[in-house]
């Protein structure tokens, strides 16, 4: 079938997509493309899905209708490199592997915490350990990303990232252990 015939009313001048014609005649090729990338059946439904959803939205916007199956394995195909780079840049890692990293803070101390403290803490860190913290956990860059702003390579980010992490959880336990200083209101004579 001619990808011109997707689009209904042609005559009147809609531009409109037979949306279920378009997923009938395109699911299964762009299901098989995807398994071929993730080699996962859920992960390619998922990828699937998330293409015919950006049609949804976006499809509209295509000129020339001869174009769809290659505007939707192009969506694809961006689509999966954008869940792999998220996928880098946050990798899942189990509870029990990821326990050493973990600070060990109290639940209660977090709770007490608040955006300041964590913020004088992060002051007493070390300026070589505070960047490389703050361009991740802050401004979400990757190792890579972080090792061109800084100039170094991605292993010495990564140790930079384990050592500050180390001294920030140092920094934010004294902090929490130092005797709460009074505010203004509890200072004021009682009368």
């Amino acid at each position: 079938m001619p990808a011109g015939s997707y689009m209904k009313g042609q005559q009147d001048g809609s531009s409109d997509l037979d949306f279920e014609r378009l997923v009938q005649q395109n699911y299964r090729r762009l299901y098989q493309f995807a398994f071929s990338l993730t080699r996962r059946g859920t992960e390619a439904s998922d990828l699937v899905q998330q293409t015919f959803l950006v049609w949804a939205t976006k499809g509209h916007q295509l000129r020339d209708p001869s174009k769809v199956k290659t505007w939707l394995f192009s969506t694809l195909h961006r689509e999966f490199l954008k869940i792999r780079r998220h996928q880098d840049r946050f990798p899942h890692v189990e509870l029990e592997v990821a326990g050493p990293a973990l600070p060990s803070l109290s639940p209660a101390m977090v709770d007490q915490m608040d955006g300041a403290t964590v913020v004088d803490a992060l002051a007493q860190i070390d300026e070589l350990y505070r960047a490389p913290l703050v361009l991740f956990y802050l401004e979400e860059n990757s190792y890579k990303e972080i090792a061109d702003v800084l100039g170094v390579p991605i292993g010495t980010v990564q140790s930079r990232i384990a050592r500050g992490k180390a001294q920030l959880q140092k920094a934010l336990i004294d902090l929490q252990q130092e005797p709460q200083r009074p505010t203004d209101k509890e200072q004021e004579p009682r009368g």
